[in-house]
């Protein structure tokens, strides 16, 4: 057992959730005084600032402008719902997943639109499917990045250019921290809490060419809730696409979001994006090749999440020795440490992943508080075992 000193250095930002995430470096609520209030969200000014929003992102990412671009309620799970409601039941479906969310959306597909042509192939955490599974004759529903396992897609290589199905991406925890190929995408969803550190309950979602000529050539048999229609008389709702939103969004949250984007413009635009998430990675990634206990629980380093970063402490025999319970015990045990130490809030696993951490890398989060972290990290792990240690006495 190592005795470990008590680091002196501590992050500026002890914010590492994996959402909501850490607000961009500098923010203060001064960035929403400019605010469309009071107003409605379909008057001139705010139609404005919602279509602001829209162009912003598509600015940033370089969405395609044949693409179109939606803000929709109930965040990333909102959006996703949506495509799946509004879009399958015309061909075969195919999910692909390999964590929570992922399996989430293929409960639904099964249990809940009762495709009986649905096929789910699925992996531990920790690893991808054979994504080679996938017939692209059916639609594809895949997380590019999954949140609760730290393990995305290396590229889009496996995805054909001459596809007959839709691909239906969940790219909230990948959108602004990873190179999304919009060619091979026909439908994109991310939320605003996530990598550009944006509040909660709004929903982006992108469209291709192909997934309108889907829309306005095929009506699910299921009975479809307001919320969802993106057609009314066989033709797409275009102002959805405009900033005419289903239901009332948070104009204080849009206003956040505006903010967000011309941060990240700013910053030199979404190469500088990916650049920060990669550097997150790559600090710890250099500890942990040091470390004499911790891991990733991304078992190929080709596929390990630039922005939800899971560890597991799988070099330390004490800790692989333990029952299941109790390693989630400890593991729960160093990010309250860390939290009532102030150095790190919210970077406990994913309730229903292994037991380990999980630190968000996004573009919101600076190296130097990572950097600062880690030894925080060796210094309450060093506090457990002995805790462990004692009771094993």
């Amino acid at each position: 057992m190592t005795t470990v000193t008590k680091p002196a250095n501590r992050p500026h930002n002890p914010c590492f959730s994996s959402g909501p995430c850490a607000k961009r470096p500098g923010w203060s609520a001064d960035a929403l005084k400019d605010a469309c209030l009071g107003r409605s969200h379909r008057a001139k000014s705010g139609k404005a600032k919602l279509e602001e929003a829209i162009n912003l992102s598509r600015s940033v990412l370089g969405i395609p402008e044949s693409y179109r671009i939606g803000i929709v309620p109930a965040s990333d799970t909102g959006a996703v719902e949506m495509a799946l409601w509004s879009l399958l039941g015309a061909r075969p479906v195919d999910v692909l997943a390999w964590e929570s969310f992922g399996a989430g959306w293929g409960t639904d597909i099964v249990k809940e639109l009762k495709l009986k042509d649905a096929r789910v192939f699925k992996a531990d955490y920790g690893q991808l499917p054979n994504l080679s599974q996938a017939d692209f004759n059916h639609d594809v529903v895949f997380a590019w990045n999954g949140t609760t396992s730290g393990v995305r897609v290396a590229n889009g290589d496996w995805i054909p250019a001459n596809r007959a199905g839709l691909t239906i991406c969940d790219a909230t925890s990948a959108a602004f921290a990873m190179d999304l190929p919009w060619d091979k995408l026909d439908v994109t969803t991310w939320s605003w809490q996530k990598v550009l550190g944006g509040e909660a309950q709004h929903g982006m979602l992108v469209l291709s060419p192909r997934a309108v000529e889907r829309l306005e050539s095929y009506s699910p048999p299921w009975p479809m809730p307001k919320i969802f229609k993106m057609t009314k008389g066989g033709k797409l709702i275009d102002g959805i696409f405009k900033g005419e939103t289903i239901n009332t969004p948070s104009m204080l949250c849009v206003e956040d979001q505006i903010d967000a984007l011309k941060w990240a413009q700013a910053l030199g635009g979404f190469k500088s994006l990916v650049a920060r998430s990669e550097a997150n990675l790559a600090a710890i990634e250099t500890w942990v090749d040091k470390s004499n206990w911790a891991g990733f629980l991304a078992v190929d380093k080709a596929t390990r999440s630039c922005t939800s970063i899971c560890l597991v402490a799988n070099k330390a025999a004490w800790f692989c020795n333990l029952s299941h319970d109790d390693q989630a015990a400890a593991a729960k045990k160093i990010a309250s440490i860390l939290e009532k130490e102030g150095v790190a809030f919210d970077i406990g696993a994913y309730r229903d992943a292994p037991a380990g951490l999980r630190i968000w890398g996004g573009a919101t989060v600076e190296t130097a508080d990572i950097q600062a972290l880690l030894p925080w990290l060796d210094w309450a792990f060093a506090q457990v075992e002995a805790e462990f240690a004692s009771k094993a006495q």
